[in-house]
């Protein structure tokens, strides 16, 4: 299966907002970010701040010619805030400015002047089945076993995943994490890592990870916002009303990359909730709307997977199932409770698709993703 060439979904939002900001593109790192910035003008300048001649060029204060400038990996010069604003209100009238990164821009504001009102923010996503055009069985497999990053899944081979997956870990760490974070134990932070994808789709417990890997509390959940920050793995919370008994407030975590947890209902929990965010995050980043992913769960063990929220208020449910068992208690439950929000039972049954008596969609994952970017 090949993308034959499709453009990627932001690139013509980014191109228009350059006429009028800046532009920060996060996200993690292979995702895509670097092709998809030089894809938007046939003349731009690339300068990597991992590159050393690049570096100087930055440190020196030489600007290229070209009108379209891309920044990849600034994040990791110290000043690169204060820098940043003093060339782009300088030379914002001569060049446009695009700032990229395997890191959550946003948050990593350093000492000096906040470049706050002069950029948009955009986060790119591994690609996915509205993306691809995925429409069978055996495509969703592989979108759902290779990942959504381009090299794997274009690759269309286990084993080259398989050792793209281990060099990736390895380079996230060293060139990711290493010039922004200071750890000083790298090897532990790294079981932390290893560990996570075991976890996904339960309640994420500090105090059970901290007995795992004798480290403090504070440090284990400082390790966990390094690994978001980065775009490592990313948490939601969950979702509360005042007609339900929500229990504490503990957050559960899922992978950019989807196929890491080895159990098969656990990876294709961890594939929709990237879909449901990457369609969450593209609305905000594009529209500004108010939109959550989060999941239920309630002091009565009730739990639905995933939880969409717009202005705090529920606007879909979903529940993963590997097969197309009957409907969950749970999400009846909710669905009884919001009869005018859209719920949907997913599964792996590419025979299985109908809506029961209280209008709960029961299809396959690739049917109703589909309509998802």
């Amino acid at each position: 299966m090949s993308m034959n060439a499709k453009e990627r979904y932001l690139k013509s939002f980014i191109k228009n907002d350059l006429e009028k900001k800046m532009v920060f593109l996060g996200g993690p790192r292979q995702v895509g970010k670097t092709t998809l910035s030089q894809s938007i003008s046939n003349k731009f300048s690339y300068l990597n701040w991992d590159e050393a001649e690049h570096r100087e060029m930055i440190l020196n204060n030489k600007m290229p010619v070209e009108k379209l400038i891309i920044f990849d990996e600034l994040h990791k010069y110290r000043n690169w805030r204060n820098w940043l604003k003093g060339k782009f209100d300088t030379l914002k009238t001569e060049h446009q400015f695009l700032i990229t990164g395997s890191a959550r821009l946003d948050l990593y504001r350093y000492a000096g002047d906040s470049l706050q009102g002069r950029y948009f923010y955009y986060r790119l996503h591994p690609m996915t089945v509205s993306e691809l055009g995925i429409t069978t069985k055996k495509d969703f497999l592989h979108l759902l076993n290779l990942s959504g990053f381009p090299e794997p899944f274009l690759s269309g081979s286990e084993r080259d995943h398989k050792r793209w997956s281990r060099d990736y870990r390895s380079r996230f760490l060293k060139e990711d994490l290493s010039p922004v974070e200071i750890i000083s134990d790298i090897g532990s932070l790294e079981l932390l890592a290893l560990r996570l994808p075991e976890l996904v789709g339960s309640p994420l417990s500090i105090n059970n990870l901290r007995v795992d890997l004798q480290k403090s509390h504070k440090t284990i959940s400082r390790w966990l916002d390094v690994l978001e920050r980065l775009y490592g793995i990313y948490r939601i919370s969950p979702f509360g009303s005042p007609k339900i008994k929500a229990v504490k407030k503990e957050q559960k975590h899922y992978h950019f990359d989807w196929s890491l947890p080895e159990e098969a209902e656990k990876k294709l929990e961890n594939l929709i909730a990237g879909h449901l965010l990457k369609w969450v995050h593209f609305k905000q980043d594009t529209e500004g709307e108010d939109l959550e992913l989060r999941y239920f769960r309630d002091s009565e063990g009730r739990e639905v997977d995933f939880v969409v929220t717009q202005k705090n208020k529920p606007t879909l449910f979903v529940e993963v199932k590997t097969s197309a068992k009957e409907v969950s208690p749970h999400l009846v439950f909710l669905k009884k409770k919001f009869p005018d929000c859209p719920a949907f039972q997913v599964h792996l049954d590419e025979k299985t698709d109908y809506k029961n008596q209280i209008g709960i969609r029961v299809c396959p994952a690739w049917v109703f993703l589909k309509d998802y970017i």
